[in-house]
Formats: C-alpha cells, sequence, structure tokens
C-alpha cells in the first residue's frame, strides 16, 4: 500500500508512500480511503492528520499512471476529496516540501492546513495544457482571494507556503510550524478535534470589489500572452466560475474545460514533451544504479564564444572549470565576456553581487595543457575541423588522469574518429552544446562505438547538474539535431530556386510557430559555418545535390548579423532583418542560369516541406538506432532548434497530422522537377507505419 496508517496520541496519521514525489496514483487514493474509513470507525481516534514521507507531500498526479486505466479508477483524487469533506472527525493537512497540482488540491479538500516553512506550493497544469482537474479552480480563489488565486494558476509558478501564509486575509494555512512538522500537526490537530461544524472551503464566498473588471483585464492579459495555448484562457474562465457560480456547478464546468482540454493537440503536445524530457535521461541498455565517475573539476578548451558559455554552465552549479587558450589575448577576450555575461545578469536583478563574485571564484586560466592534468571532465571546444580535434586529443591522452572523461563540443564530426585518436576511447565522449551555451537547454550527448556506460551515466548525471536536457545520439554526420537541419536546409534552398524570397519562406515558417525561420537562422548563426560544412560534405559526397544560392550568398562575404549582411541587410547595431534587393537580384540570376521559371508557392507547401524533411530525415535516424526513441528527436527540436512547443517536436506533430497524411504529401513534392525527388521516398520506417496504421509515438 502506498500509504501507511498509525494512531498517536489520538490522531489518526495517514503518510503518502509513493517515492520519488508521493504521486496520487491509485494505490495511494485506495491507502488514503481506507485510512480515513478506519479513523472514523475507531472511537479512540479524534482526529486525522494526512502528510507525505520522504521529500514531499505530493507533487500531484503519477505520471507513471498517465493514460492508463489506473489514472482515472475509482476511487479518483475527487471522491478523495470528497470522502475527505464528509469525514466525521477533523482531517489536517500536513505540508511540507513540495505540494503541487492534485497533491495542493488534496490539502485543499481538508478540513485544515498547516505547514512547514519552504515548502514549494503550485497547480502546474496549464504547463500541460490543462487546467486543475479536483477543484482547485473552485477552492483556490475562496482561500487566497481572486487575484492571488487566478495568478497561480494561469502561471503554474511556484510560490513558497510562507509567502501565501502572509497574505492578509488567507484561509490556506491556519499554521506555519518551525520544527518537526508532524508533531505539530498533530498537536493542532488536537487543538481542533473538538469544534464543529467542521470548515469546508466549498462553503467559503470568493470576495473582490471589482470581480468583473479584474476578470477582463485578466483575460486581455492572457490572450496577448498565450496565443498558441488555449490553456491559460480556460484557467480565467473556470476561475471566473468560482466568483459566478455555486460551487458544485464551478466544479462541473471546470471538469468540463478540464476533459475538453485534454483532447486539443496542444495539450497532446505538451504533455509529451513533459514526458519526453524525463523519458530522455533513460537509456536502454544503461540501467539506473550504474556506477558514475565523480566529477569535482573540469577543463574546457577554448575561450571563444562556445568555450566561455560551456564553463558557464559549470560555474553556475558551483563546480570549478579551468579555462585553456593558446594565447593570453584570447584567454583575456574570453574571460572578459564570461564577466560581461554575468554582470549583464546582475544588473538587471537576476544575479546577486555575491554569487556572480562567487562563480569567478571558481574559474582558472591556463596556456598550458598540464594544468588539465588532474580534471575530472574536459571539454574541448576548438574550430570545428577534424585535424584540430584530432589535435587537441593527442594532447589531452598525453596529460589527462586516468578515468578522466574526454568530451568533444563537435557539432558534426565523428566522434569514434577522435576517440581512435587517444588509447582511452572508452573515455571519450560527444557533449555537443548548442548556442549561447550558458542558455540554451539542449545537450547533445554523443555515444561513440567504445564510449564505457558508466561515462555515459556520468555525463547524464552532470548534464542534469548544469541544468540541461541531455539526449543521447549515435554517430553520425551532423548526430540528429544537425543531420536532419541539413535536409531542412536543403528544403529551403530548394523553396528560393522555385520562386519564394527568404522572407516568405521565414514568415510563413514562423507562422507555423518556429522561433526563427532558416534564413533568420543561418544569418544568426554565421551563413560561413554552414558554407564549411557543406565543402566538407561534398568532398565526402561528391553527388550530393542543393541549392548553390547559399554558397553564391557566402562568396559574396554576406555571412550574417556579424558582417552587417547576409539573406538580409542589417543596420549596425541592430538586429531588425531587413530584405535585401541584392540577395534577390542574386537568387534571380540564378534561377536564369539554371533554367528554372519562377512560380507562386504558398504558405502550406513552405511549412510541409520544411517541416515534413525534418520528420523524413528523423524516421531514418531512428531506423539506423542512431535515436532510441521518438520522443528523443522531439526533446532535440524543442530544446534546441526552436520548433514550436504547442506543437511537441517534429514526429510528435507527424502523429497529430495523421502518417498517412504525411507520406501522402511527400509524393506529391516527390513529382516536384526541381527537388531532390529520391529524398521524398518515405523513409522505410515511416513507409511501415503508415501501412500498419501505427505511430511514431
Amino acid at each position: 500500500m502506498s500509504a501507511s496508517y498509525e494512531v498517536r496520541d489520538g490522531v489518526a496519521v495517514i503518510t503518502l508512500n509513493n517515492p520519488p514525489v508521493n504521486g496520487l496514483g491509485y494505490d495511494t487514493r485506495v491507502g488514503i480511503t481506507q485510512g480515513l474509513e478506519q479513523a472514523q470507525s475507531d472511537a479512540a481516534v479524534r482526529a486525522i492528520v494526512i502528510t507525505g514521507g520522504g521529500k514531499a507531500f505530493s507533487g500531484g498526479a503519477d505520471i507513471r499512471e498517465f493514460g492508463t486505466p489506473k489514472a482515472i479508477a475509482e476511487p479518483n483524487l475527487l471522491s478523495v476529496i470528497r470522502a475527505i469533506e464528509l469525514c466525521s472527525k477533523p482531517v489536517v493537512a500536513a505540508v511540507h516540501s513540495v505540494a503541487m497540482g492534485g497533491g495542493l488540491e488534496l490539502a485543499l479538500g481538508c478540513h485544515y492546513r498547516v505547514t512547514a516553512p519552504g515548502a514549494q506550493i503550485a497547480l502546474p497544469e496549464v504547463k500541460l495544457g490543462l487546467i486543475p482537474g479536483a477543484g482547485a479552480t473552485q477552492r483556490l480563489p475562496r482561500v487566497l482571494g481572486l487575484e492571488t488565486a487566478l495568478n497561480m494558476i494561469v502561471s503554474g509558478e511556484t510560490v513558497k507556503s510562507e509567502v501565501l501564509a502572509a497574505l492578509p486575509g488567507q484561509k490556506l494555512f491556519q499554521q506555519v510550524i518551525e520544527g518537526d512538522l508532524l508533531a505539530g500537526a498533530i498537536a493542532y490537530a488536537l487543538q481542533v478535534a473538538d469544534q464543529r461544524p467542521l470548515p469546508l472551503v466549498r462553503e467559503l464566498k470568493v470576495t473582490h470589489p471589482n470581480a468583473e473588471a479584474y476578470l477582463q483585464f485578466a483575460r486581455n492579459m492572457v490572450k496577448g500572452m498565450s496565443k498558441n495555448f488555449p490553456a491559460p484562457g480556460k484557467c480565467v474562465d473556470a476561475v471566473e466560475m468560482s466568483v459566478k457560480r455555486k460551487f458544485d456547478e464551478g466544479m462541473t464546468g471546470e471538469r468540463e474545460i478540464f476533459l475538453a482540454l485534454m483532447l486539443t493537440p496542444e495539450c497532446k503536445a505538451l504533455r509529451h514533451a513533459f514526458l519526453g524530457e524525463r523519458a530522455a535521461s533513460k537509456i536502454p541498455d544503461v540501467p539506473e544504479g550504474t556506477p558514475v565517475r565523480e566529477v569535482r573539476t573540469v577543463g574546457v578548451i577554448g575561450a571563444g564564444t562556445m568555450g566561455g558559455g560551456i564553463t558557464m554552465n559549470f560555474l553556475n552549479a558551483g563546480i570549478p572549470v579551468t579555462l585553456l587558450e593558446m594565447k593570453q589575448e584570447a584567454l583575456d577576450r574570453g574571460v572578459a565576456t564570461i564577466r560581461k555575461n554575468y554582470e549583464a545578469q546582475v544588473k538587471k536583478g537576476k544575479l546577486k553581487q555575491d554569487k556572480y563574485e562567487q562563480r569567478m571564484a571558481l574559474l582558472g586560466t591556463t596556456l598550458g595543457y598540464d594544468d588539465l592534468k588532474d580534471a575530472d571532465l574536459v571539454i574541448e571546444a576548438v574550430f570545428e575541423e577534424m585535424g584540430v580535434k584530432e589535435a587537441v586529443f593527442k594532447q589531452l591522452d598525453a596529460i589527462a588522469k586516468p578515468g578522466a572523461i574526454l568530451a568533444s563540443n563537435t557539432s558534426t564530426l565523428d566522434v569514434d574518429k577522435i576517440a581512435a585518436c587517444t588509447q582511452r576511447p572508452q573515455d571519450v565522449v560527444g557533449l555537443h552544446f548548442f548556442s549561447p551555451a550558458n542558455v540554451m537547454k539542449l545537450l547533445e550527448v554523443v555515444r561513440g562505438k567504445a564510449t564505457a556506460k558508466d561515462v555515459l551515466a556520468t555525463v547524464m548525471g552532470v548534464a542534469k547538474k548544469i541544468k540541461k536536457t541531455a539526449v543521447v545520439s549515435g554517430v553520425c554526420d551532423g548526430f540528429i539535431g544537425n543531420r536532419m537541419i541539413e535536409q531542412y536546409g536543403r528544403q529551403a534552398g530548394y523553396l528560393l530556386d522555385e520562386g519564394c524570397t527568404p522572407s516568405q519562406v521565414d514568415k510563413a515558417i514562423e507562422k507555423f510557430g518556429f522561433a526563427m525561420g532558416p534564413f533568420r537562422m543561418g544569418d544568426l548563426a554565421g551563413n560561413d559555418i554552414g558554407w564549411a560544412i557543406r565543402k566538407r560534405r561534398a568532398q565526402e559526397r561528391p553527388n550530393m545535390r542543393y541549392s548553390k544560392t547559399a554558397d553564391l550568398l557566402c562568396e559574396m562575404g554576406r555571412f550574417g548579423q556579424k558582417t552587417g549582411a547576409g539573406w538580409y541587410d542589417y543596420q549596425p547595431g541592430k538586429r531588425d532583418a531587413i530584405a535585401s534587393p541584392v540577395v534577390e537580384q542574386m537568387i534571380a540570376d540564378y534561377r536564369k542560369e539554371q533554367g528554372i521559371t519562377p512560380r507562386k508557392i504558398g504558405d502550406d507547401e513552405i511549412v510541409q516541406r520544411l517541416v515534413y524533411s525534418l520528420v523524413n530525415e528523423a524516421a531514418r535516424i531512428l531506423e539506423e538506432g542512431i535515436a532510441s526513441k521518438a520522443s528523443d528527436i522531439d526533446m532535440v527540436y524543442l530544446t534546441g532548434y526552436g520548433f514550436p512547443l504547442h506543437r511537441g517536436g517534429p514526429l510528435c506533430y507527424a502523429d497529430t497530422v495523421g502518417l498517412y497524411n504525411v507520406a501522402a504529401a511527400m509524393k506529391r513534392f516527390a513529382a516536384n522537377p526541381h527537388d531532390d525527388a529520391g529524398f521524398w521516398q518515405p523513409a522505410p520506417l515511416l513507409a511501415r507505419l503508415v501501412a500498419e496504421g501505427k505511430t511514431f509515438n
């Protein structure tokens, strides 16, 4: 049973025991109701305390039961809460550490609530595309007031228990208990044991001096901030019912909204992302509990933009870093950039001065490899060229201590070839950070054929410590993300050849929800980077087809924002992309040279060709085992490439559209004489899923 029962001094104590966060799974719900029945039938029990064992009161729904019959089996959470309300003896919730979602709703159903200071209180359902579904939209406004409750429900953000307890007029917590929470809760339960009638949150009234005006203001604010997500607006609708309807009518309305949102593609996408982020840390053949290596100190080679950003991740996590460069000038410049980044955070109030000083105190610098000999983990962030990488790893192999993990930040190169430069390939792994490395969440962990399992387990743990979403990739050109983006970029080039302008392509895909279109992205990253990769690939794959417009752009010296000109023109000191007549003329001249008559291309075709190119290459990546599961690919694109969150990633989106429809569109594109017809042959995995009526996820 996931809930224990004992009696102390005439008080029945029901303790939730479902680690790690006491999720309200079926067994836990049964345990609570059985405990209530036992306490009711025992004449010696005067009151009841519900609390959580371990590190949480309750984190809400048990994600392990999502989508299973147990998730909705009776007693469901609504039934548990009603059983508490109908209990003839007072029920006190003893809240500590975490009370979120259904956990907070459980507490709101109790007659009284006491809390330890520092407990994290939240209703995060909106982040899953939902509203709270067990009464919080009706009860929280009754105990915290309309404005505070609505802010918490719409934002999903965490608030500390003592902050809420200090609000004037609040009825959420009756006491904040310092020290032994359970002892204090039992004492409080005995204090109220004989009070009748028992107070019910449902019987309180929501008061506000001008509720109508405030709700309209809130609705306008939410509409402007969440255009792709229906749940925040529905939160306002549900909370409005707490003001305008009787409690039971409000509960019915809340349930109707909750069930309707469950069926929306946005909710499906957000739940997919939530579960996908947790699933990404699980590697099929590396079991939980695999021994890990200790990482107390880190070396970073290269103090450029990437090396500096990587360094900041570890300083932020309190891990000392030694930063290596070949020249003092480059080292000084790199350290100055790190300082500048931190000082900007201090200026904006995002970082306290003492924290900034603590982080900088963890940074050491050197011009010699010998100073990295004691590092537990060394990450190179040097120029993306195999010869340069090989030279670095030969040096590291000579000086690094036994058991040190040697990592390459390569974005496309063969990690197995890099590892082969050393006498310890089992210690070599790819750690592909995304720029800016101190901001972007994604970390591609590239597993070489010799990479040891404990190395993988260690770097996945390190990724969590530095707050990255780590996704494991096998070795291939470009790994998961950049291998797929190559096909996306090729389609973008073909669209230019056939009649589009860069701004038309970018606007269409940005309207779909991408943070940035392919041409604005190229200008931001530097078009010369892609040019260098294409040159390398042209040597390795001489028959590779692609539009030459990107090469012509680079031959003109238009490398992007850093040169003030790329696919777009840029004014000094500004990042606004201005359509360039020079570029449009270059594209027109190239079409003429190739004998292509431009045609009108609609936004739907632009979006489908760009997105389905990602889907088809992703299917090949899955088939080859480069990625172990579809959700890993979606996490790469959600956290590293600006794919719209409300669409759940390329493969989640393909599942939503229907794989039959995706394959049918590919067949249409294959008939295009100017495109690469061979590419649009549906990948074997995609074709098989269509034939079997299955999905990626």
